[in-house]
This record gives C-alpha cells, sequence and structure tokens, in this order.
C-alpha cells in the first residue's frame, strides 16, 4: 500500500539524472514543496546535515531516505515521497555503496505518524526482492505493480 499511497498523493518523480548529490536531494523533495508538506528550504536542512554528518542518508545501497530531525523547521506535514533517477549519484566519491538511485525523502512533524512511516518504509527497504526491482521501477505504473506485488497486503508482508 505505501507505494500506491505514494503515487496517489502525487508524491513520486522520475528522472534522467541529477548533477549532484545536493540536487537530488532537492528534486526528491519537490514532490512535498508542490503540496505544501514541506517548505522550499526544508532540502536545504538536510544537505546541510549530510554534508556535517556525512551521508547518513544513504541506509543501504542504492537507496536514500532525505529527511531531517522531527518538527524540522519548514515541515508541515507527516508524509513520505519517492525518486527514481535512471543515473545514480555519489554521496561519496570512490564509495559506491554510498551511491543513490531510489529516494524516499521523509517528512515528520507527528512522532506517531512518522514512526508508521518509518516502519513502512523499512518493510520495503528490508526486502531484498522489492529492492532490486525498485531499482528498475520507471514508472507509476511500474510503482503500482510492485505496490499489488508485494505490499497490498501489509499484514502479510513478502518473505524473501
Amino acid at each position: 500500500m505505501l507505494l500506491r499511497e505514494l503515487v496517489e498523493q502525487g508524491h513520486c518523480l522520475f528522472a534522467d539524472r541529477a548533477d549532484s548529490w545536493q540536487e537530488a536531494v532537492r528534486m526528491s523533495c519537490r514532490p512535498l514543496v508542490e503540496d505544501a508538506t514541506v517548505d522550499a528550504d526544508y532540502s536545504e536542512q538536510i544537505i546541510a546535515c549530510v554534508e556535517r554528518y556525512g551521508p547518513y542518508i544513504v541506509l543501504v545501497p542504492g537507496f536514500a531516505v532525505p529527511h531531517s530531525q522531527e518538527g524540522a523547521k519548514g515541515a508541515n506535514r507527516t508524509a513520505l515521497s519517492f525518486m527514481k533517477l535512471a543515473e545514480p549519484v555519489s554521496f561519496a566519491a570512490g564509495e559506491p555503496e554510498k551511491d543513490a538511485s531510489v529516494f524516499f525523502a521523509v517528512s515528520a512533524t507527528d512522532s506517531d505518524a512518522h514512526l508508521k512511516n518509518m516502519s513502512r518504509l523499512f518493510q520495503v527497504l528490508s526486502d531484498d526482492t522489492l529492492c532490486a526491482e525498485l531499482l528498475n521501477v520507471r514508472s507509476e505504473a511500474e510503482l503500482l505493480a510492485l505496490d499489488a506485488k508485494y505490499l497490498s497486503s501489509e499484514e502479510h508482508p513478502h518473505e524473501n
């Protein structure tokens, strides 16, 4: 259901490439900016944190989860967005495990809703088969097909 909800909310973006990881973070937040879930400068807070603390947002190779702290300035609602780049961006030169082409941007104002979203997101990221398919997704229709295949019944998640 998570991927379907992102499509239905208009929180999806597909792009060929980004000029830098900073631009990729800005792009991944764009669907959240467009419906005022976050303010336009929210992505700049994430970028500043990555510049200060390193690429902590790359949780598993190929996947980044841009986020700031709960209740961060500019976060107006709790939500997620999805972005897929055809070409991955590098967060750390010479460290391919820190490259990402799939982004799940996170905005959090409410701790309970945030924990629920993060739990659902980790369900996705812990499914190696689903992750492999997400690395190749090219459209909202393909996201919906993956949702039906893996997530349509979140009470019975896909087993690896």
